[in-house]
């Protein structure tokens, strides 16, 4: 018998009744009532669980001769298990002939006359089995307001259409969490449209952009998958699903940087270079100075080579020193399309797993670098140093160089160790540099050099730690890039030129008895780098403090950095009889240059980061210190930044790739009891 056990003439202790939660019907014996809410012991298990008397539907009452009180559906007299409720279900043939005969009719029954219509028998496990099917997945009969129709056909054939589709998803759904929980390599053309959109989703989550919320469904696969809702568990899980570069940075997906260079941008490179030996303005006003023997001093694998050295000696013996700075001015013209997308990047980016170039590679590499034995166009800058090592004379000039040779820094540290007879302008180079390093000195800077380390991920996703010595011919390079840089900062401050001067407060260090206190070295540099103050650009010339200078600007990597673009542009602007940029229109552009890799560093993985680049061999300044040798270089745009080499000295043969250390130093690492150098 079906009733309502909330009409109140119900007396419901051992009587079987369906309950209807959100999960499923479910059978059950009820075992308690305390006003309108019934204690049931709920399936096989009897579980007791409590329901409002509205909630249920008695499908047989107890007979109240019978002695005992049953405690579950498998006790006497129901003996209900699935065994028997399945043998019990409804006949399919039944059904349908029940839906037959109702169909068009309009005709609504009862529960109890459906059941005597379509069941297999009137009794409790026929009533119960009865129930359980109807409130299953049957498409067949609607209920409503507890009497039962047939469906018509049109009605019928639009629920196994939803029917279908639902399985369909479901069957989908499961997959796509097969898919995340094995955390396999997988195919994005593989994947269903709905998939590729959770895809893009993650992708966006693990760039950082968490504004869209992840959907229900996405969040139960992926703790299905027991991957954290953040950030860093999503990177991860999309690392495994090998759709994520694991030495990635994640700002660098939202950075200009992400797309490449465009086809047409390409395109115009590749034209620009087919035009490097045709004539442009003013070619004919370079001076040809394709008779000095100039050489560039390089890593084994950098290939946008931007600055040559050569040493000339007058009839009087004396010395002049050549720097020799590539021209990218004369294929790139102001605001067209390539500058304008060199001023969107502001730099290259010397990553562990390749370089993000400023301008297309092809033009890096052959049009805008200093290639040996070609005529290649430049700013050559001349310097004579008094016997101090202070600036006599100097000259800067529009020029020819044809560079003789390629050095690395291995063959120069060999050259400048033997000192052959035909290349004795090397030793003579490193002379005049050591002269100008202890002027400098004298003139206060601070010498910090030290060994840096470089981490290299290979096309295996392998890593591996390099540590550089500051050698001979590191040392060499990078004082005669600073020399430039001097020299060109006092040409500008004698003219009035308005350009990116580079300054730094003067700090107050430690004193001398609490510096030799200290290790040599990474720790010692440490102490003196804690007190010194953020470095400064202006359109006006500064003193830097720890360079030991009264001005100074970079101006040394115009293919790797804009800002040094923008030097050789105000200098032409002279060189060429026109106005320059004044210095409020200076300060404007360069306000649209912040430099974009401290950002991207910070955006590093969660656990441990790597550098995003590598120390430049040719900057002055890294981090805003203004030393070149030894800074902790987590940001710098000028070249190649590195981390900070006292961690990687002190690490050793102990350090390991997939060890959680957090590679990205402070701009002033502090040394502690337990980790010494190391970055923390």
């Amino acid at each position: 018998m079906l009733a309502n056990p909330a009409s109140g003439w119900w007396s419901p202790r051992g009587d079987l009744i369906g309950v209807l939660d959100a999960r499923q019907p479910r059978l059950g014996v009820v075992v308690a009532t305390a006003g309108q809410r019934l204690t049931v012991a709920q399936g096989q298990a009897g579980k007791l669980l409590k329901h409002p008397a509205r909630s249920v539907v008695l499908l047989a009452a107890l007979d109240p001769h019978l002695g005992t009180c049953p405690q579950r559906i498998s006790d006497v007299p129901w003996q209900l298990s699935d065994t028997v409720l399945a043998a019990a279900q409804p006949k399919r043939r039944d059904v349908a002939a029940a839906w037959l005969l109702l169909n068009g009719s309009g005709e609504h029954l009862s529960f109890t006359d459906w059941v005597q219509l379509a069941g297999s028998g009137t009794g409790a496990t026929a009533t119960a089995a009865a129930w359980l099917w109807l409130q299953g997945d049957q498409l067949w009969f609607s209920q409503r307001h507890g009497l039962i129709a047939a469906r018509g056909l049109q009605e019928l054939r639009l629920c196994r259409r939803q029917r279908h589709v639902e399985l369909l998803q479901q069957a989908q759904t499961k997959h796509w969490q097969h898919l995340l929980q094995r955390r396999q390599p997988l195919l994005p053309s593989s994947l269903n449209a709905s998939e590729q959109d959770d895809l893009a989703l993650l992708r966006r989550w693990a760039e950082g952009d968490c504004d869209q919320p992840l959907p229900s469904p996405l969040q139960e696969a992926l703790r299905q998958a027991k991957c954290p809702l953040d950030s860093g568990g999503i990177r991860q899980l999309l690392v495994d699903l090998g759709q994520w570069d694991r030495h990635a940075l994640p700002a660098l997906r939202s950075s200009p940087w992400a797309q490449g260079f465009s086809p047409e941008l390409e395109a115009l490179a590749a034209e620009r270079l087919d035009q490097i030996e045709a004539l442009h303005p003013g070619d004919e006003r370079r001076v040809d100075r394709t008779a000095l023997h100039a050489v560039t001093i390089d890593d084994d694998d950098t290939q946008d080579i931007d600055d040559a050295l050569s040493l000339e000696l007058d009839a009087e013996g004396r010395q002049r020193l050549w720097i020799h700075i590539s021209d990218p001015g004369r294929l790139i013209t102001p605001d067209d399309p390539l500058d304008q997308e060199a001023q969107r990047r502001g730099a290259s980016l010397y990553l562990a797993r390749g370089i993000e170039p400023m301008f297309p590679w092809v033009l890096s590499t052959q049009g805008l670098s200093l290639r040996a034995g070609q005529r290649c166009a430049a700013w050559s800058l001349w310097v004579e140093l008094a016997c101090d090592g202070s600036l006599a004379h100097y000259g800067i000039e529009r020029s020819w160089i044809r560079p003789a040779y390629r050095l690395s820094y291995a063959d120069a540290d060999e050259l400048i160790e033997l000192a052959p007879p035909q290349e004795a302008a090397l030793l003579q180079l490193n002379a005049l540099m050591q002269r100008r390093r202890r002027w400098r000195q004298s003139q206060g800077a601070l010498l910090l050099d030290q060994p840096e380390g470089r981490i290299h991920v290979d096309p295996g996703g392998d890593l591996s730690l390099h540590v550089t010595e500051p050698t001979a011919s590191r040392l060499l390079v990078a004082e005669a890039m600073i020399l430039a840089g001097a020299v060109v900062a006092e040409h500008g401050a004698a003219l009035g030129l308005p350009l990116p001067y580079r300054s730094q407060h003067p700090c107050a260090l430690p004193p001398d008895t609490q510096l030799l206190q200290l290790a040599p070295g990474p720790v010692r540099h440490a102490a003196l780098k804690q007190g010194l103050s953020r470095g400064l650009t202006g359109t006006t010339p500064a003193a830097h403090f720890s360079l030991g200078l009264q001005a100074y600007v970079q101006a040394t990597s115009p293919i790797r950095r804009y800002g040094d673009l923008l030097v050789q542009r105000q200098l032409a602007s002279l060189w060429d009889n026109q106005a320059p940029m004044s210095a409020v229109a200076l300060q404007e552009r360069l306000s649209r240059l912040e430099d974009p890799i401290p950002r991207l560093c910070r955006s590093g993985s969660a656990g441990w980061r790597i550098p995003s680049a590598r120390a430049s061999r040719s900057a002055a300044t890294i981090n805003g210190t203004g030393v070149r040798s030894g800074l902790p270089a987590t940001a710098s745009s000028s070249g190649r930044p590195s981390f900070c080499a006292g961690c990687a000295r002190a690490m050793g043969s102990a350090w390991s790739g997939s060890r959680p250390w957090r590679w990205n130093c402070p701009p002033y690492a502090r040394p502690t009891a337990t980790l010494g150098p190391l970055c923390w």
